[in-house]
């Protein structure tokens, strides 16, 4: 649809409003999906809309009203101030103040998946696909390919104007191998912001996990008890976004007592060389853009910095409620949800350690790397290697069974003793929270040394 005539209807719907704010959302998305189920091509799926939706807010109350065309937009207006004026109250916060801006994001790439033909997506799946299927021993097998663009286009009371683009590319490939009764998997999952060509050129990544299927029948599964454990930066990275990063969410620290009394601004955390840092800002990740979904500007936000708690995540209301700035993590899965406090792109910084160093003084310890599940409760957290080795006299060996991690995340921080210079990012994930899921984000870490870290071998 014409850019101009979208903006100008949002325009004129959003000035005659009676609310403290209000707020106008339109997107056109563009999306396909095609998935792979053992032998053959199970589902392709292409979907184009146009939706949007309204936010009001009067006394510190919300209403929100989804919509799938534009012919009606003052009366969703209208709609969204009554719901909002009921759930008006008369002890509230006003909105943390955001300078309006008026901008227009374009994305660019080297090679768009919006200019490729779904043939040749399916094509390359098909050939990924016979690969697998090429070895002996493969039970199934799941290739997993999604791509999408959503331009949005966001209009406040307070000023702003904003056009802005998403695009994102997905892939995830597991396998089953089996031998008997006993079935082993592996897998791995890459992405980007747009650019098709990340997922080209993986015929050894395909390999690599055929053979790692195969290999983990012949593995062994090692005794649980506390030990040394080394993360690789995929394991690391979900452990920091899982286990520490919703917990630095602060709709979910202002509506906890038990959390607030964790989470204290000031409080050390971990070692000396511990930092986390969450933000949209840090470019040419999934998790990167210029404004969230309240046209904040994005940021890079110090969570933990020299082993010391010193921020939070923040949409303009949790900021404004617990008297600190907004970061930029007010998103939104699509227009029929509202905005909420999010993560973006999260990660341990680099730390002063060689690998050699990392592992060198190990006498008995595990390697644990990729990851398969896992959960959290509070600060407690349970998570599953994708696959996992034995450390002996500083040398990684064979193979175990994958392991599962699991504690109390401030006493896993703090015995942290050992952080490399490897920083690597995995693009390839979702996040999901409030029922809105999967959010393109990004997490990451350098390998991480962790002293007493509890592992059960099932």
């Amino acid at each position: 649809m014409n850019e101009e005539k979208i903006k100008n209807q949002i325009l004129d719907a959003c000035s005659s409003s009676e609310a403290d704010f209000l707020e106008i959302r339109v997107e056109e998305t563009d999306s396909t999906r095609i998935n792979f189920k053992a032998k053959k091509l199970d589902n392709l799926i292409q979907n184009q809309g146009l939706g949007g939706n309204v936010r009001a807010l009067v006394k510190g109350g919300w209403g929100f009203v989804c919509f799938n065309n534009l012919n009606n937009l003052k009366d969703n207006v209208k709609s969204a101030v009554m719901q909002a004026k009921r759930a008006s109250r008369k002890n509230f916060v006003p909105l943390a103040e955001v300078k309006p801006v008026k901008d227009k994001i374009v994305s660019s790439f080297s090679q768009s998946a919006s200019e490729i033909k779904i043939s040749e997506k399916i094509h390359l799946l098909r050939h990924y696909n016979d690969l697998i299927w090429s070895s002996e021993g493969i039970q199934s097998s799941d290739l997993i390919y999604g791509d999408s663009i959503r331009k949005i286009f966001l209009v406040n009371s307070y000023g702003t104007e904003l056009i802005q683009d998403s695009h994102h590319v997905v892939f995830r490939a597991s396998v089953q191998a089996r031998n008997g009764g006993d079935v082993q998997q592996s897998g791995f999952s890459i992405g980007s912001l747009g650019d098709y060509s990340v997922i080209q050129g993986l015929d050894n990544e395909i390999k690599d996990t055929v053979n790692k299927a195969k290999n983990q029948l012949a593995s062994k599964p090692v005794s649980g008890g506390e030990k040394t454990v080394v993360l690789d930066p995929i394991l690391a990275g979900v452990f920091v976004h899982e286990a520490f990063g919703h917990l630095s969410e602060a709709d979910h620290v202002y509506e906890n007592d038990q959390l607030k009394e964790m989470m204290v601004l000031g409080k050390t955390f971990g070692p000396k060389n511990l930092n986390i840092v969450d933000g949209a800002q840090i470019p040419n990740l999934r998790g990167s853009f210029s404004y969230d979904d309240e046209g904040t500007p994005s940021s890079k936000t110090d969570l933990i910095r020299e082993g010391v708690l010193v921020g939070r995540l923040h949409s303009r209301e949790t900021a404004a409620i617990m008297k600190e700035k907004p970061t930029g993590n007010a998103r939104s899965i699509g227009y029929n949800f509202p905005p909420i406090v999010r993560m973006t792109n999260t990660l341990i910084e680099n730390g002063d350690s060689d690998i050699s160093d990392i592992f060198g003084d190990i006498k008995e310890g595990i390697y644990a790397k990729n990851w398969y599940g896992g959960m959290t409760s509070m600060e407690m957290f349970t998570f599953s290697s994708g696959e996992s080795y034995m450390i002996r006299n500083g040398r990684v060996e064979e193979m175990i069974r994958p392991v599962m991690l699991s504690g109390n995340v401030f006493s896993t921080l703090h015995n942290i003793d050992s952080i490399g210079k490897d920083l690597d990012m995995n693009q390839g994930g979702g996040c999901g929270k409030g029922g809105q899921m999967p959010l393109p984000v990004s997490n990451g870490s350098p390998h991480i040394r962790i002293q007493n870290c509890l592992v059960s071998g099932n």
